[in-house]
């Protein structure tokens, strides 16, 4: 049974999410709140797997509400304002639900919390997500998780606020940052060669002076990457 919360300061979309709460058998909602103060003391205390949580609040908004109870429950983020949806995903945020919310998307938020949250360790942390799978990594697109398997990544390229993960079939793009990417792909079987890539080492076709080639892409080596990445390499 998934623990949750609604977090809301309009009681109204309060009701909705309660009514939609009820339909989903392994949902139990343990309170609700219109003031995000008292909601925060709720999870500190722990014992909460899971939030539903407004943006547009008094006193504390949804993105500072995440950012301090960071690791201790999944947040699912309901709003009237797509544009905060690429920081909310910067901040973990499970799913990403305008309002008004229709029930279908409900659940496939709360299917894919559910998914998130079968990943986590038993330990105190709570912070382990699907990326437990040693062979793949999960990324979130614009309204899913993507499973991919790192055998099939050539490179990523990461963009101002985004990347894109490039297969042999399809180019991926993540709402994510470069630096969650890299902490997902490892080193030696990935590098950093430049502040905008990352390459699979085994896709490497060959490397001419500071120019990497995979395929018919040629990469850029950055200078303050060129030493890693001839340690792991070869000169």
């Amino acid at each position: 049974m998934i623990k949750c919360i609604v977090v809301d300061d309009k009681p109204l979309a309060i009701d909705v999410l309660e009514h939609y709460i009820a339909k989903v058998p392994f949902l139990e909602v343990s309170a609700t709140y219109t003031n995000p103060l008292e909601a925060l003391n709720k999870v500190i205390e722990g014992n909460i797997d899971l939030v539903f949580l407004d943006i547009q609040m008094p006193e504390l908004n949804g993105l500072q509400f995440m950012k301090i109870v960071k690791g201790k429950c999944q947040v699912i983020l309901t709003t009237a304002y797509a544009e905060y949806a690429l920081e909310g995903f910067d901040n973990d945020a499970v799913d990403y639900l305008l309002k008004p919310v229709s029930f279908e998307r409900f659940y496939k938020a709360v299917e894919k919390a559910q998914f998130v949250l079968k990943g986590l360790s038993n330990d105190d942390s709570r912070v382990i997500h699907p990326q437990q799978d040693l062979n793949h990594i999960f990324v979130k697109t614009e309204y899913k998780l993507v499973r991919i398997a790192k055998d099939d990544i050539l490179y990523v390229e990461g963009m101002q606020n985004y990347v894109n993960i490039y297969t042999p079939t399809e180019k991926i793009t993540s709402l994510q940052t470069m630096k969650k990417t890299e902490e997902q792909l490892a080193s030696p079987q990935f590098l950093r060669v430049h502040k905008s890539f990352i390459v699979a080492t085994q896709k490497i076709d060959s490397v001419e002076r500071n120019r990497i080639f995979i395929g018919e892409k040629v990469i850029a080596l950055g200078d303050n990457y060129r030493a890693s990445f001839y340690e792991v390499v070869g000169r």
